[in-house]
């Protein structure tokens, strides 16, 4: 829309400004003439001219200089330099200087008028640019990394320490405790944030079909491969790959990856085309992996490769002062989702949620909450909406007797009470279950 692009015209002669000025008024354009460059600077102040045509011979000031002075007041202004004098010094030094393009004198309005809608253009697409960066900015900071706590307060220290490196990072913490929140905070306070980060949870999936997730792989490569597809470590190129449960890969599959990150460069499955990718690696496990590699399950050079920078992130149980914040988080969030009027915890209820042990971690406490929102009805969560599963632990010690007690309990009741398989849950065998039954005198309700 021309109406709404602003151009200032500035040349000591008066039949180039006035032939300019109405060339352009009579394309809809706003326009606005100086013959000076000191009159321009004294006025001058960011977004007030969309375009400048500057004559570059001038009395008092050069164009080249008016160039330079409107680029540091007004980086996104796009300015055509206007010389009689064409040279191709002059131009380089235009175009070094910021110079968006020249024309030459005697000035051909059709070309200038071509030269003009590709300046539009090229206003507009900083604009989108500009707007596109800070709605992903304004997206970054939703993330839902919350807590005060000393220990948590570290963490976000470590982030802000590397993010802007390029350095490979491990997370290391329990399950539920908010690692890809961790990850997906460090890539988006990196320069790679305007690319992807793609998650790959490695546990997931089969080794054969772990492959393929990650390299991708050729028409054919096996029965029901129909079409190419581009595999996760492709599409993480120019950002961040992030590989959880990274404990998890088979042998083969750790040397394939350790590969990649040696060399930045693979085969599709069932290709012959190298690759070459550019990308950021963090991984996260819940797993020791030193003892995994003293056990000869988990490759040390790639353990190395992986252990460049740690950041642990402590259970919930660890920081119990983030219970309260978290909790109140949760509800507001909730809140909006649901359009529900609850909007407060009440005191009783907070109670039992800073006395829980918190097994599932913060993962745990959101569905906790989520849960609690769905059924309550007064404009507190209550005691009786939490779920039936978290008991009032008031009073209860920090001792690891009473830990290990109510975990027990909790994993006894998730199986309904089923040795066997509560046993294997808890990675024990059935006797020594039996013996915590017996020693914690549990009966079934």
């Amino acid at each position: 829309m021309n109406s709404e692009t602003r151009i200032l015209i500035v040349d000591d002669e008066q039949v180039v400004r006035e032939s300019l000025k109405h060339w352009f008024e009579e394309d809809g354009y706003k326009v606005d003439v100086s013959e000076d460059a000191f009159n321009v600077l004294e006025i001058l102040k960011p977004d007030k001219w969309d375009i400048m045509l500057v004559d570059i011979k001038m009395p008092k000031m050069s164009g080249l200089e008016l160039l330079e002075k409107v680029k540091a007041v007004d980086q996104e202004c796009v300015v055509i330099i206007i010389t009689a004098y064409a040279s191709v010094p002059t131009a380089v030094q235009a175009l070094k200087n910021g110079a968006f393009d020249y024309v030459t004198k005697p000035i051909d309005p059709d070309e200038l008028s071509h030269l003009i809608e590709k300046a539009i253009k090229h206003k507009n697409l900083q604009r989108e640019n500009i707007a596109l960066k800070a709605r992903i900015d304004e997206m970054l900071n939703l993330e839902d990394l919350v807590g005060e706590s000393p220990e948590m307060k570290k963490v976000f220290e470590f982030i802000q320490i590397v993010a802007p490196q390029d350095t490979t990072v491990m997370i290391r913490g329990e399950s539920g405790t908010g690692k890809e929140l961790i990850a997906r905070a460090i890539h988006i306070n990196s320069p790679r944030k305007y690319y992807p980060i793609i998650p790959v949870n490695c546990g997931a999936f089969a080794e054969t079909l772990l492959e393929s997730e990650l390299f991708g792989h050729e028409k054919g490569a096996f029965t029901g491969a129909q079409y190419k597809r581009k595999g996760k470590i492709e599409m993480a190129d120019g950002g961040t790959l992030f590989l959880d449960e990274v404990g998890s890969l088979s042998p083969k599959m750790q040397i394939e990856l350790l590969r990649v990150i040696e060399s930045k460069q693979f085969h599709r499955v069932g290709g012959n085309e190298l690759v070459k990718v550019n990308f950021r690696l963090i991984s996260a496990t819940n797993e020791p992996l030193e003892k995994l590699v003293e056990e000869g399950r988990f490759r040390e050079d790639l353990y190395y490769r992986l252990n460049v920078f740690v950041i642990y992130v402590p259970p919930l149980r660890e920081r119990r002062s983030d219970i309260p914040v978290l909790a109140k988080f949760f509800v507001h969030k909730f809140s909006r989702l649901m359009n529900k009027p609850i909007k407060n915890i009440s005191k009783e209820a907070m109670e039992v949620l800073f006395n829980y042990n918190w097994p599932g971690n913060v993962r745990e406490l959101e569905n906790a909450i989520e849960r609690a929102m769905v059924v309550g009805t007064l404009p507190e969560i209550q005691v009786d909406n939490l779920p039936f599963k978290i008991e009032n632990t008031k009073g209860m010690s920090d001792s690891l007797s009473d830990i290990e007690k109510l975990h027990i309990k909790k994993v006894l009741i998730k199986h309904n009470w089923n040795v066997t398989r509560a046993a294997a849950a808890l990675e024990i065998d059935r006797v020594t279950l039996y013996n915590k039954i017996k020693k914690y005198d549990f009966r079934k309700d």
